[in-house]
C-alpha cells in the first residue's frame, strides 16, 4: 500500500516514509491511496481475537512495508500486559439500552491518546530505521492537553529521538499541566505558549514547512516528525479500536454481524471521528457518525451547513482538549469525499489560512450530511450530563465524554431509530477532577487538585488512577513559556 498527500496527489510514499515524515513537504497530510476492505467473514474472524490480535490484523493491511516480525514487536510492545488497566485494553460498558461507553483511557496517561501513542514510538523507530538510518528524529507536538503527556510518555528515552511539546499556558487542566511539566526522560522538553491550541498547532505546522529550519536541522543530522494526529502513525491505530468495538458488540450479543452500530465522538481536531469514518469505509457496519463539540462548535456548524468559519469567539471550557477552532484532520475527510481532488482541498485550505473560512459547496455537503450528524454542548450541559449519568447509571465520566453523552441524548430525541451506539470516552474523570466534582457538589476554592480528587473518590467510590495520584510528589521540570513567534528558538535549543 502507498500513501499520497491531500495537497498533491502525485506524491507516492510508503507507510514508513509517511510515518517518518509526519507531514508532506507542501503541507498536505498523508492518506492511503486506497482503503483495504473487510468482509463479513473477515470481521467474524477478527472478532475471535484479543485486542493485540485485532491490532495486528488491521495494521498489517495498512503497513504493508512492515514485516510480520516488526508488526509483532510493535503491537506486543504497545499493548503488553500491565500497560493498560483493563485486560480488554478498550473495554465497553453498557449504560442501559442502546447506550454503550467505549473506554479509551485505560492506558498509562489516562487518556485515549495512549491507544495510539503507546504504539507510535515503535512504529516510528521501525519506520525511521528503514527510511533514515542513523539520523535523529525530533518530534514536535502541539497539544490541547492529552496528546502532550501521552507522546512524552511514549517517546521518553527512545533511542535516536527527541520530543518537544508545546501547550497553551492557560488552556489545559492543572492535572494535564502537571503530567507534562513533571515528565521524566533525558530526551524530552516541554514549553507553554502564550495563546491557544490553534496557535500552537499553527506554529508547529509552520516549522515543518520552514526551509531555514529544515536546512539547520539537516546539517545537525536531525529530521522532524510529529506525534499529532496529522501523522498517519497516530491515526491508523485509532481505526483499530473502532473495528475492535464492533467485534466486541458482536461477541457480547448486542448486535449480529452485519447490523449497524452508531458512533458518537467528542472531538476538536477531528482525528478520533475520522478514524471511525475510515473503519466504516473499510466495511465495518457503522451507521451514523455523530460529532460532539463543546462551546467551540466550529465542527458542528460545518457539519450542519458545509461552511467552515473559524472567525468566532474562542472559549476556554471545562473540556479543554476540544478547545480548537482549526480541525486539521478535516482536510483528510475533504480529500476523500471530493474524490481525491487535491486542487479543491488546496483552495479550501488556502481560504482557511487567508480568510478563516471556506464553503465546500452543495455536492460535498450532501455527502457529509449523509454520513455525519453533529451537536454541541456547553459547560453547563456537560455538568448536567455528568450528574445525571452518575445519579442514574452510577457511571462517572469526564467532561469530554459528558459532552458526547449530552449530544447523543440530543440525537436520540430527534431520531427514533433503534441502533446500538458506542460513545467514545476519551479521558479519566480524574484528569478533570475539579470540573467533575463541581457537577456533583460545591467545591471549596481553597482545595488543590489532589484534595479534590480524594473527595471525588470518596463520594463516587471510583478509584483514583495511581499514575495521577503520584503526581503530587513529583518535581516540576519544565516551566518555560514563550510567545508563539519564538517556538522556532525552542526547537533549535533542543538540538544544541
Amino acid at each position: 500500500m502507498f500513501y499520497t498527500s491531500t495537497r498533491d496527489k502525485s506524491v507516492k510514499v510508503t507507510s514508513a516514509q509517511a510515518i517518518t515524515m509526519g507531514i508532506s513537504k507542501e503541507g498536505g497530510l498523508f492518506v492511503p491511496q486506497e482503503f483495504p476492505q473487510l468482509s463479513k467473514s473477515d470481521i467474524e474472524q477478527i472478532a475471535k481475537l484479543d485486542y493485540i490480535g485485532r491490532a495486528k490484523a488491521i495494521l498489517s493491511l495498512y503497513l504493508t512495508d512492515f514485516s510480520q516480525e516488526e508488526l509483532d514487536k510493535c503491537v506486543n510492545g504497545a499493548y503488553a500486559k500491565g500497560k493498560f488497566s483493563s485486560k480488554a485494553v478498550a473495554p465497553i460498558v453498557n449504560l442501559g439500552g442502546n447506550t454503550n461507553i467505549l473506554e479509551l483511557w485505560r492506558g498509562p496517561t489516562c487518556a485515549f491518546k495512549d491507544m495510539a501513542l503507546q504504539l507510535l514510538p515503535y512504529l516510528l523507530t521501525t519506520a525511521s530505521a528503514k527510511v533514515i538510518p542513523d539520523k535523529q528524529v525530533l518530534i514536535l507536538v502541539a497539544t490541547s492537553g492529552d496528546t502532550g503527556k501521552a507522546a512524552l510518555e511514549g517517546f521518553k528515552d527512545v533511542d535516536l529521538t527527541k520530543i518537544l511539546v508545546f501547550y497553551p499556558e492557560d488552556g489545559v487542566s492543572e492535572m494535564q499541566k502537571l503530567q507534562m511539566t513533571t515528565q521524566q526522560g533525558d530526551n524530552v522538553s516541554v514549553c507553554a505558549i502564550y495563546g491557544n491550541f490553534d496557535d500552537a498547532q499553527n506554529g508547529v505546522k509552520s516549522i515543518f514547512t520552514n526551509k531555514e529550519v529544515a536546512e539547520k536541522l539537516g546539517k545537525a543530522g536531525v529530521v522532524l516528525s510529529s506525534a499529532n494526529s496529522i501523522n498517519w502513525g497516530r491515526l491508523v491505530p485509532q481505526i483499530v479500536y473502532y473495528v475492535s468495538a464492533y467485534c466486541d458488540m458482536i461477541s457480547n450479543g448486542t448486535l449480529k454481524n452485519g447490523e449497524p452500530m452508531n458512533v458518537v465522538v467528542p472531538t476538536g481536531n477531528f482525528g478520533n471521528i475520522l478514524a471511525a469514518y475510515y473503519a466504516k469505509k473499510m466495511g465495518v457496519p457503522i451507521g451514523k457518525l455523530v460529532c460532539a463539540s463543546n462551546a467551540n462548535n466550529v465542527l458542528t456548524d460545518f457539519l450542519k451547513t458545509g461552511k467552515y468559519d473559524r472567525n468566532r469567539s474562542f472559549y476556554t471550557t471545562t473540556s479543554p482538549s476540544m478547545d480548537i477552532l482549526i480541525s486539521s484532520n478535516l482536510e483528510r475527510l475533504l480529500f476523500d469525499l471530493s474524490g481525491n481532488d487535491d486542487e479543491r482541498v488546496k483552495e479550501w485550505m488556502n481560504g482557511l489560512d487567508k480568510n478563516g473560512v471556506y464553503d465546500v459547496g452543495e455536492d460535498m455537503f450532501a455527502k457529509i450530511k449523509e454520513l455525519f450528524d453533529a451537536g454541541f454542548c456547553d459547560d453547563n450541559g456537560a455538568k448536567k450530563a455528568i450528574k445525571e449519568t452518575f445519579d442514574n447509571q452510577k457511571y462517572l465520566c469526564d467532561t469530554h465524554t459528558a459532552v458526547a453523552v449530552d449530544v447523543y441524548n440530543q440525537y436520540v430525541k430527534v431520531n427514533s431509530e433503534d441502533v446500538p451506539t458506542i460513545i467514545a470516552s476519551t479521558a479519566s474523570p480524574y484528569k478533570f477532577s475539579k470540573s467533575v466534582l463541581e457537577a456533583l457538589q460545591p467545591v471549596p476554592q481553597e482545595l488543590d487538585e489532589f484534595e479534590i480528587s480524594e473527595i471525588l473518590s470518596k463520594k463516587t467510590g471510583v478509584e483514583i488512577p495511581q499514575q495521577l495520584a503520584e503526581l503530587k510528589s513529583k518535581k516540576v521540570r519544565f516551566s518555560d513559556v514563550c510567545e508563539k513567534e519564538n517556538m522556532i528558538k525552542q526547537v533549535f535549543a533542543m538540538i544544541e
